[in-house]
């Protein structure tokens, strides 16, 4: 799909405040309510507006630490990929994942309570996972980024 300046516009007021309404979205995106909501509906049937969900504050519901987890597998055995991946699926402290080029095979952004639970999936659940060789943790500080991505390029380059 090819993307206009409107739908642009359309998509950043919606990064900023999903639960905007249609009339003040259509306001300030200069189109009437109708053709707006047409451009909505256009926007998630193609698949680019892909949800609707609230920002949470992780501190505030006691999820205090946060870490990006390297991991390296072993890779001699068939379906090596597929029974990590499907393990991973069931981790709830998992909240991303990604395959990855460099040293790791895959890079885990880990969200816990606390190091003792943090630890406690390190040693009893990651280390334990059939062909897993390497565990590299990065404990986050600060988040001094969060948000923005693809859409910011995309205007960027307008």
């Amino acid at each position: 799909m090819n993307l206009d300046t409107t739908d642009l516009r359309i998509l950043l007021c919606l990064q900023q405040n999903g639960r905007i309404s249609n009339q003040e979205l259509a306001e300030k995106v200069a189109l009437s309510p109708s053709a707006c909501l047409r451009r909505l509906r256009n926007l998630e049937d193609e698949g680019i507006i892909r949800g609707y969900r609230p920002i949470l504050d992780a501190e505030r519901l006691g999820v205090e630490l946060e870490a990006l987890v390297h991991v390296s597998m072993r890779q001699d055995e068939e379906g090596w990929h597929e029974r990590f991946v499907q393990k991973v699926q069931g981790w709830p402290e998992v909240i991303a994942a990604y395959i990855v080029t460099g040293h790791s095979n895959y890079v885990l952004r880990v969200q816990v309570r606390n190091l003792k639970q943090f630890s406690d999936f390190i040693v009893n659940r990651l280390n334990r996972a059939n062909g897993v060789t390497d565990i590299r943790s990065e404990i986050i500080l600060q988040t001094i980024k969060d948000g923005g991505g693809v859409l910011d390029l995309l205007v960027a380059r307008k």
